[in-house]
This record gives structure tokens, sequence and C-alpha cells, in this order.
């Protein structure tokens, strides 16, 4: 059997749906916080399961053992640690065969605050004895495609990252494809993959592509990292939020998500999808 957690996100549906076309359904099974939401899933034959990452109780009957799992990281920043650790505990004590982990590109190497999170996670999991994989993932494009409206709404795509810098970034789709291709193959036990895409694009290049697909000016909007803290921060974002945001483009500032290592499109046996198509679905939803 096959579990996938947070099933019911972005991410956690494309992987469920990207099993259903290579397993039968009924090695499937899905933990979702919410089991309503993942009715749909059960209407096709998925084990739906019903379980809440902050409530390690409900964790107990998760999974089963020899089962492999895809424990796909919180949302809630500044939870997910405890959060993580009772998922490991939950699937240590159950027997799995096999923990994949969905961290950030750099593992330890990464030194911004987004990381901080994945990086503890990633050293619990591999303390725990489980069997694991670490599925580094970069930047989606989707973070910035999905983003071109509101960006086009309030006059610019923001950003602090320094003019020039890079970022290798994937969709969604690929990253799901990745998870797959560990969860239904064999020889990942304790493989540590630095996922990116095939070819990294800067800032510029990406609003003036966005710009040619819509037909109108995407601007780019490069500031300071203070005056890009202080224009989130009157935007009402969280304050745990604003740090997070500032520091990822001081990372792209220094290169940390240009990383190409072509695990990425090994793994899913193709390219890597083309930022521009990416960009073309955000500017059918303008």
């Amino acid at each position: 059997m096959i579990v996938v957690t947070g099933a019911t996100g972005k991410l956690g549906t494309l992987v469920v749906e990207g099993l259903i076309n290579q397993v039968p359904v009924e090695e499937i099974a899905v933990v979702a916080r919410d089991a309503a939401k993942a009715r749909r899933f059960g209407e096709l034959g998925v084990e739906v399961r019903q379980a809440d990452y902050s409530d390690p109780a409900s964790l107990a009957d998760a999974f089963r053992e020899g089962e492999k799992v895809l424990l796909i990281s919180g949302s809630e920043v500044g939870q997910r640690v405890p959060q993580h650790k009772a998922v490991v505990d939950a699937a240590k004590s159950a027997g799995v065969a096999l923990l994949a982990y969905t961290s950030i590109l750099g593992g330890p190497a990464a030194d911004f605050e987004l990381a901080r999170e994945h990086q503890i996670t990633e050293r619990y999991l591999i303390d725990s004895g489980i069997p694991y994989v670490l599925l580094r993932n970069g930047w989606y494009h989707e973070v910035y495609t999905e983003a071109i409206g509101q960006a086009l709404a309030t006059g610019g795509l923001l950003t602090s990252a320094a003019e020039g810098a890079e970022v290798a970034s994937a969709s969604r789709a690929d990253f799901a494809a990745a998870a797959v291709a560990v969860l239904t193959g064999d020889g990942h036990a304790n493989a540590e993959y630095e996922l990116s895409g095939d070819r990294a694009w800067t800032f510029e290049e990406f609003t003036a592509e966005a710009s040619r697909q819509l037909g109108k000016e995407l601007p780019l909007n490069r500031v300071t990292p203070e005056v890009h803290r202080g224009i989130l921060e009157g935007a009402g974002l969280p304050g745990t939020l604003v740090p997070i945001l500032v520091g990822a483009d001081d990372a792209i500032s220094r290169g940390l998500l240009a990383t190409r290592t072509g695990d990425l499109s090994r793994l899913i046996g193709r390219p890597t999808t083309p930022v521009a198509e990416a960009i073309a679905q955000g500017v059918k939803s303008v």
C-alpha cells in the first residue's frame, strides 16, 4: 500500500492522481484532516484515512506495517516541526517500509528561514531509523505564475532579489511526478534528491515573457529588502511570513534556488516543464 498524507492539497492531489494512473486504486490510501475533501478519491476506490498532523493520537492508525508513505510538508509555518515529528513517530511505530518527505532544495546547505523547519525534520527522520527518501523540492513555477493577476492589479511583480538572480523552478506537476516515481519504483531507500528545473530564469526574463503572453506590460518592481519588508507588513501579511518571503528573495540573490542537478528530470523521465508553459496557464486565469 502507498499512503499519501496531505492528499487534498495542490501537490498531494497531483500525486494521488499520478498514482491512480500507475497502480491499482486498492493499493493507494490517502490521509486527510478533512475526510470530506478526499471524498472524490474514495469514490474512485482509494482508501481514505482521517488524521491531523497536529493531533498525534489521530495518526496512530494512519499507517500500516510495510507501507510506503509520502509525508507532504505541512503548510502552517511555525508549527511544522512538531507536526512532522508526529507523523514520523506514527510511521515508525507502524513499521512502514519507506517514508518520503518533501523537503527544500539544498537541505542542510539552505541557510534561509524557510529551510529551518525542513532541516529539523530531515534530521529527525534520518535519526528515526526509518528507510527514507528526501525529496528536496525547489521553487514551484506557480509561486509566480499564480500571482500574475495580483501583480497586474498591484502595479507589477514585486521582488527584492538582485538583478540577474536566477530561479531554477519547475512545475508543481513535475515535483508530484517525482514523488510518484519514488513511491512506485525501487532502489530509493535513504536517497536524497535535489529537485529543480532544467533551466533557470531571471525575473527580467519572467516579466518579459509574461508581458508578451498578456499582450501588455507586467512591470518588474525591484526594491530593497527593507522596502520589501515594509510593503509586505503594510499589506497585512502575518509577521511570521514576512521574513520568510524576504529571506527567500535573499536566497535567490545568492544563487541558492538556481541549483540544477538534473535529479528531477531523471526521476520523471522527461525534461521539466518550461516556465513559459506555466506562465501561459497563469495568464489564462487573469
